[in-house]
């Protein structure tokens, strides 16, 4: 029904992994994606219609986008192009895209399927444009990046983009079960005994990748004893697995956002569990150190002053125990962040301060507070009127004006109810009522 590109001899279908020649031939077997090609859906209707439009496919790795490219051209009875950004050129884009309009001249459409696509530049991104507008190919790009940054406009306001899930476990033990009972594409003939509690074990360890799931069953086949994919056959093949992290991608930031906004809503039992998952999938200790850190000084500050000396220990702490001794300091000063009363309040005093800075430009420094190191600047009025707080009453000279004559009154520093800071509020509301009688008097 649609062809690929030809090569020089065919692979033998039993050559192929498990994972290939289980990709769905059909809507109908695409597990996981009910939300974007389930019954009644709208990319489903138009593909069984065969009215196919460009897009780009945005999911984690293993969701189905080559094979969702690969129905997209079954559907619409075109022939199927694939390159993939990683491996390839301009000159392979040129040459794909010749191919394509050999293809249009004929009355043939071709669905060009670009992997990994916002590895492209902006030029190379560019070129595919034109064959777009005039209709000479179907583009389908697949991206585990999010478009709205790694992909240019013009390209974006050319397909629509179609956002794929990472596939749940039931799911996943679905298309397990179904690569089990398949004699002719799967392991059917094998005979393996599987139960589903070791199924959901392999799907749970894929961690929403079919493609990753299904190569685990496959190892699992081959090392069964008897045909019995039994526990210690699963502890042979989930040995040092991993999770899904990009030490750049949007992966890592989303987790680091996580992390950082369990601390701020205290909840210590996210803190941790972000920390750890960061951990595990490979990011730099040192990096969550200064980012905990920040958060010690943004989130927590006066509210709790403690927090910021615990957070450089933490950090000195792994850095002379290093992993994975020195990641449980990591873990907790995530916790004591976490439960630590929140002030964003000198943060936010300091925002407004520099505001005014930027907006005001450079005021004066009250005479009084100027220093006078020389006679001729004693004699110019440096210093005059400045008042020792030390031996005023109560230790503050309260008639003292600090700040340039254009701000008197202006509130940087508002501290808010919580933890020390509702002592410095009671504090502060007292001591600035008895500057502003001062300054009446």
């Amino acid at each position: 029904m649609f062809s690929q590109s030809p090569g020089l001899f065919a692979e033998p279908e039993a050559l192929k992994p498990l994972a290939e020649r289980m990709r769905p031939r059909s809507l109908d077997e695409v597990v996981g994606q009910a939300r974007v090609v389930g019954e009644d859906k709208p990319l489903r209707r138009a593909l069984e219609a065969g009215r196919v439009h460009s897009m780009i496919l945005w999911g984690p790795p293993g969701c189905g986008k080559t094979t969702l490219a690969l129905l997209v051209a079954r559907y619409a009875d075109a022939d199927f192009r694939a390159i993939s950004a990683v491996m390839s050129g301009l000159p392979d884009v040129r040459k794909a895209l010749a191919e394509a309009e050999g293809n249009f001249a004929q009355g043939r459409r071709t669905v060009l399927f670009v992997d990994e696509v916002h590895r492209f530049n902006k030029a190379q991104q560019d070129a595919f444009l034109p064959y777009i507008e005039r209709g000479v190919i179907l583009f389908v790009g697949a991206t585990t990046e999010n478009p709205s940054f790694e992909l240019n406009s013009a390209l974006l306001s050319r397909c629509r983009v179609h956002v794929l899930d990472a596939v749940n476990v039931d799911a996943i033990v679905a298309a397990l079960r179904r690569a089990l009972d398949d004699s002719e594409r799967g392991l059917g003939e094998l005979g393996l005994d599987v139960d589903d509690a070791t199924l959901k074990l392999i799907a749970s360890a894929a961690d929403g990748d079919v493609r990753r799931a299904l190569t685990l069953l496959e190892i699992a086949s081959e090392l069964a004893d008897g045909g019995r994919i039994d526990q210690a056959t699963l502890e042979q093949v989930l040995a040092d697995r991993t999770r899904r992290f990009d030490k750049s991608g949007e992966q890592f930031y989303d987790q680091i956002s996580a992390l950082h906004k369990s601390v701020r809503s205290s909840d210590p039992d996210a803190a941790v569990y972000w920390l750890t998952r960061m951990l595990d999938g490979g990011c730099d200790p040192l990096y969550l150190a200064r980012r905990l850190t920040r958060m010690a000084v943004e989130d927590v500050g006066l509210a709790e002053p403690r927090a910021w000396r615990m957070a450089l220990d933490a950090w000195d702490t792994f850095e002379r125990l290093g992993s994975p001794e020195g990641e449980l300091g990591l873990a907790q000063l995530a916790i004591w962040l976490a439960v630590a009363p929140k002030s964003n309040a000198a943060y936010m005093a300091y925002n407004r301060a520099k505001a005014v800075v930027k907006e005001m430009g450079t005021l004066e420094v009250p005479m009084h507070l100027r220093n006078a190191p020389t006679k001729m600047m004693k004699n110019l009025g440096y210093g005059t009127g400045y008042q020792y707080d030390h031996d005023a009453e109560g230790g503050i000279a309260l008639d003292q004006q600090c700040l340039p004559d254009e701000l008197v009154g202006t509130v940087f520093y508002d501290p808010v109810d919580r933890g020390l800071e509702l002592k410095l509020r009671e504090k502060l509301t007292t001591l600035r009522a008895a500057r502003a009688e001062a300054r009446k008097k």
